[in-house]
C-alpha cells in the first residue's frame, strides 16, 4: 500500500492525537485514507467500518480491513474495550441517536475522537437571522431537502450534552472551515461563535 499523498487538514489532527500501534476504529471511515495513513506512519491495528459500498470497495482495495455496516446497529455487536481510540469525524450530526452513538463510542474504546460542524457559528446565525433560511456554508454544503444532518448542534450544545453523559473532555480543538486549528480552544466561549468546526477527545469521567 502506498502512503497518501495527503489526507483532509481536519483528518490529520485525528493522526496526530492518535498514539502509534495503538488499536482503532474507524467509523463512517469513507474510503480509508485515515486508516491508511495511520497503518504507514503509525503502524496502527486499524480497522473501519463504513454504511458506503462504493467506499468500502476502495478501501478494501488498498489492503484495509473495512467492512460495509450501519453504525447506528453495528456499534452495539462491538465488544466493550475493544480499541484505544475510536474516531467519528463529521459524522454524529447525520446520526438520528447521537447520545446512544457518543454511549457505544465510549464503550468500545478508551477515547473517543469525534468532529462535527458548529450551527452557532456566526455566518450561520446572520444567515437564519437576515435570510430567515437555513444556511448553505463550505461546511454545512448541502441545502435543508437534500441534507444528511439531522442533528445539528452548536458546540455549546456538544458541551452540556458531554457533562450530562459524565463524559470528560480530555482535549478539544477550535476548527475554521478548511479544518485548521483556531488560536483558541473548543472550550472557551468565542468558539461557538467564532469557529465552523470542532475537534472533541472524549473519554469516561
Amino acid at each position: 500500500m502506498s502512503a497518501p499523498q495527503n489526507i483532509r487538514v481536519d483528518l490529520q489532527h485525528v493522526a496526530d492525537l492518535v498514539v502509534p500501534r495503538s488499536r482503532l476504529l474507524d467509523v463512517g471511515c469513507g474510503d480509508g485514507a485515515l486508516l491508511a495513513y495511520l497503518k504507514i506512519f503509525k503502524q496502527v491495528d486499524g480497522r473501519g467500518l463504513e454504511l458506503a459500498m462504493s467506499k468500502v470497495r476502495a478501501a478494501v482495495s488498498q489492503g484495509l480491513p473495512v467492512i460495509q455496516g450501519n453504525l447506528e446497529t453495528d456499534l452495539a455487536d462491538y465488544p466493550t474495550g475493544a480499541f484505544d481510540y475510536v474516531v467519528l469525524s463529521q459524522t454524529l450530526q447525520a446520526t438520528h441517536n447521537p447520545r446512544l452513538v457518543l454511549e457505544q463510542l465510549l464503550r468500545i474504546g478508551t477515547r473517543a475522537i469525534v468532529s462535527f460542524p458548529n450551527f452557532g457559528y456566526w455566518r450561520v446565525r446572520l444567515s437564519l437571522l437576515f435570510g430567515g433560511r437555513m444556511p448553505v456554508t463550505g461546511v454545512l454544503a448541502n441545502p435543508w431537502f437534500d441534507t444528511p444532518n439531522i442533528h445539528l448542534c452548536t458546540i455549546s450544545d456538544f458541551i452540556a450534552l458531554a457533562r450530562t453523559m459524565n463524559i470528560k473532555i480530555e482535549q478539544s480543538f477550535a476548527l475554521d472551515q478548511m479544518g485548521r486549528r483556531q488560536g483558541f480552544d473548543a472550550t472557551e466561549s468565542k468558539a461557538n461563535l467564532l469557529s465552523e468546526q470542532a475537534l472533541f477527545v472524549l473519554t469516561r469521567a
